[in-house]
């Protein structure tokens, strides 16, 4: 895979959480783990994941209501891993915003089957075909290239999350122009994203410290203080 995606995993019973992870860790994704709703809440803002794994049945409070916290500001994908087989329960979720709902016990290749349908979602919604576009586009020694989903810097690969390469994407298709937190987070997290930039900061720390020489004096993605982001103009051509 040319880009890592980071999944939260929501699981309190440890051989559960450990079966999922090992899974998902053999097929080349970075996990991450959360044992109760309220520790999830604060793993989705401060680790901004990719892909969130939802069991319902958690110690603290209901996973329906994680589920409809987070869709109240984020279409970040979320599938619901639950021992909670009736009908009910499962429209209950689809119809809250769950991706997929995924019934306890399963098999390997169906929760990666789910995993990568909730993933390959992510690209194909309106709003990313609207970021989308084909070819390179280089400035320095930075090039993204758009058809791989990569950002190489020297010509390295510097292995940017699904979330990190889609800010740098959309800021590359505007280079030289400054775009707002506002704008940014709604393009790529939705319409009904909350006005909140910690998930837009942490990205972007993660995607400077890839990308930039030093980070704390940029070449490529400069911050215009209270405004936004702006990714560097080629000039050359």
């Amino acid at each position: 895979m040319n880009i890592r995606e980071k999944i939260l995993i929501v699981e309190d019973e440890k051989s559960i959480a450990h079966f999922i992870s090992t899974i998902l860790n053999s097929n080349d994704y970075e996990t991450l783990l959360a044992r109760s709703g309220s520790e999830a809440k604060t793993m989705i803002s401060s680790h901004c994941p990719d892909l969130v794994i939802l069991d319902l049945g958690l110690p603290d409070m209901d996973g329906i209501d994680v589920l409809r916290e987070l869709r109240s500001w984020s279409s970040l994908p979320v599938v619901v891993v639950s021992a909670r087989s009736h009908e009910h329960d499962k429209v209950q979720a689809l119809d809250l915003g769950a991706d997929d709902y995924l019934t306890k016990p399963f098999g390997t290749a169906e929760l990666l089957a789910r995993v990568r349908t909730a993933i390959r979602h992510t690209r194909t919604t309106s709003a990313n075909s609207e970021i989308a576009r084909e070819g390179t586009y280089t400035v320095g020694e930075m090039t993204i290239d758009y058809n791989k989903h990569q950002v190489l810097v020297r010509g390295e690969n510097v292995h940017l999350t699904l979330s990190e390469f889609r800010i740098v994407a959309l800021l590359g298709k505007f280079a030289g122009k400054v775009l707002t937190y506002d704008y940014i987070i709604k393009e790529l997290w939705g319409p009904r994203a909350g006005g909140d930039n910690q998930i837009l900061r942490v990205n972007m720390a993660n995607i400077r410290r890839k990308i930039e020489k030093n980070p704390a004096e940029p070449e490529y993605l400069f911050t215009e203080v209270g405004v936004g982001y702006r990714m560097a103009e080629n000039t050359d051509n």
